[in-house]
C-alpha cells in the first residue's frame, strides 16, 4: 500500500470517519494541519444525513481536488470549471470501481428498514468494506492529474 493510502486507513481504523480519513491523508501535500482537517471533514462522514448521501470517503476527495485545484480568485471561471471537471473524473473512477458513490447503496442500505435497526447490521461493515472505500478514494486520487 503507498504511503497515503495506508495513512488514510490508520485514520480510519483509529476511529475517524472516512471524510477525515481521505482529507487527512493529504495534509502535509497541501499544507494543511491535521486538526484543521480532521474537523472541516467531521461533518461528512457516513454519507451524512443517516447514510442517504455522497459516501464520506468520496466527500473527503472532493475536499482534497477542492484545495488542489479549487477556484479562490473571484470571478475565476476556468478554476471553477477545471475544478468541477476534476470532481466529475473522480466521480466516474469511483463510480466504475464501486458501482456508486452514494453511501447507503455501498452499504446495502435497506430504505424499508428503521434506520436506527439498520445501523446494527451494518456496524460489521465500517470496519470491513468502508476500509475499501477510503483506500479507494485514496488510489483514484493519486491517478488524476492536475
Amino acid at each position: 500500500m503507498q504511503a497515503k493510502e495506508e495513512k488514510a486507513v490508520e485514520l480510519y481504523m483509529d476511529g475517524y470517519n472516512c471524510a477525515q480519513s481521505v482529507l487527512g491523508a493529504y495534509c502535509e501535500e497541501l499544507g494543511l494541519d491535521l486538526e484543521t482537517a480532521l474537523k472541516t471533514a467531521c461533518g461528512f462522514g457516513g454519507g451524512g444525513m443517516k447514510y442517504k448521501n455522497t459516501c464520506g470517503a468520496v466527500s473527503g476527495a472532493f475536499m482534497v481536488i477542492g484545495l488542489k485545484c479549487g477556484q479562490y480568485i473571484k470571478g475565476d471561471a476556468a478554476a471553477k470549471g477545471h475544478c468541477y471537471k476534476k470532481i466529475q473524473e473522480f466521480s466516474d473512477k469511483f463510480k466504475e470501481k464501486q458501482g456508486t458513490v452514494i453511501c447507503g447503496e455501498l452499504l446495502k442500505i435497506d430504505k424499508n428498514i428503521d434506520i436506527e435497526t439498520e445501523i446494527e447490521r451494518i456496524k460489521p461493515l465500517f470496519k470491513t468494506i468502508c476500509p475499501e472505500f477510503v483506500k479507494s478514494a485514496v488510489q483514484i486520487l493519486e491517478n488524476i492529474e492536475f
